[in-house]
């Protein structure tokens, strides 16, 4: 049988969206991909049709209670042996881990075994499984030129790669236009299943208070909580502002090409289709967000000229408002923004890392 790769990943979108992008792009080139994810990775597994399932057990545990973190031990001990079993029969040619501790099993039995691995590093700073395999593996490959909390001594085994995004994501990039004196002002808004009440709380009360010229031009898409629906579709409509709600957009890539300007959170799957299609964004980082990874993105594409940060506490209406009407009055200015973006993106990052992982794999 051929020798598989293995992809380790599970838990937010953030880790199973590149892992996701990679997997696809080495089954094209005909690779065998084993997905080693914990029995809460079945949504992931799913989207990656093709690849096979290594249903290997895993757990987070709080450090402040001594019984979970007792049973998240065991649990991650099973994997360990799971995992080990596994790759003694399978002898994988890699083992890929994308972070998330349904990652962490699959990374250290890689060690054991003697497999070359290789992590994936989607955020400004090094996650907290990462970390703590990140001197065990054979590379390290990053999404941003600077990546905090990497090991001493570990920049040569380090590589940049970027963050591979959707299929989808690449093929619907298209150059960006900045709004004209007239004509639709097209603004998308979004926040994660966590991270979007804040987006209902502010943005309606913020379009409140932008010049009425500005306003009648126009066409919101927001992707609000469930239970924060209708209160934001009647406070548009109060407003006489064009908006499509709802709380999932399946075709969010498209409406992203389609944008003017995106407010949205800073995860690392978000900043990186930002930057591949170069569209310009003010970003609040979710604060919290393990070790306050979003704010050390959202740094990264401010301090590029990329996009406006604005912390949690300070996304007010007013200050949104001040924001917006500035980069409406300013199209030269929004269009270096989506410039500064494009020049981060790295779209073809999946394919990167596929080379580098076949290259580890020779």
């Amino acid at each position: 049988m051929t020798r598989p790769i293995v992809i380790a990943a599970g838990g937010t979108g953030g880790h199973t969206f590149p892992a996701q992008a990679t997997a696809q792009a080495l089954m094209a080139r005909g690779h065998r991909v084993l997905l080693a994810t914990d029995p809460r990775g079945a949504n992931f597994a799913a989207k990656v049709p093709g690849a096979e399932i290594l249903p290997i057990r895993s757990a987070t545990f709080d450090g402040r209670n001594p019984i979970k973190v007792l049973s998240g031990i065991s649990q991650i001990s099973r994997g360990i042996w799971q995992a080990r079993h596994a790759f003694k029969r399978e002898k994988p040619l890699a083992v890929v881990g994308f972070g998330g501790y349904p990652a962490l099993p699959s990374m250290l039995a890689a060690r054991f075994t003697g497999t070359p691995s290789i992590i994936h590093e989607a955020n400004a700073l090094l996650g907290r499984v990462n970390r703590l395999v990140a001197k065990r593996v054979t590379k390290i490959a990053v999404a941003f030129p600077h990546t905090e909390w990497l090991p001493a001594n570990a920049a040569e085994k380090t590589i940049l790669i970027g963050n591979p995004v959707r299929p989808e994501i690449v093929s619907k990039t298209v150059p960006y236009e900045p709004p004209g004196e007239t004509g639709p002002i097209n603004l998308l808004v979004f926040g994660g299943s966590q991270g979007a009440r804040v987006m209902s709380d502010v943005m309606p009360a913020a379009l409140a208070q932008l010049p009425e010229a500005i306003r009648a031009r126009l066409k919101v898409t927001q992707q609000a909580r469930g239970e924060d629906l209708m209160r934001a579709r009647d406070a548009y409509r109060a407003l006489g502002v064009e908006a499509e709600t709802a709380d999932f957009f399946g075709d969010l890539p498209e409406r992203m090409a389609g944008a003017h300007l995106v407010i949205c959170r800073s995860g690392a799957s978000s900043c990186a289709e930002l930057t591949a299609m170069g569209r310009p964004s003010i970003l609040i980082p979710y604060p919290f967000a393990t070790d306050d990874h979003q704010r050390y993105n959202a740094r990264v594409l401010a301090d590029s000229g990329a996009a406006i940060m604005i912390p949690q506490p300070e996304f007010s209406a007013e200050r949104a408002a001040k924001e917006m009407s500035d980069l409406f009055a300013a199209p030269g200015r929004i269009l270096a923004m989506a410039t500064a973006a494009k020049s981060l993106g790295r779209p073809n990052a999946a394919e990167a890392m596929a080379d580098a992982i076949e290259a580890l794999a020779r």
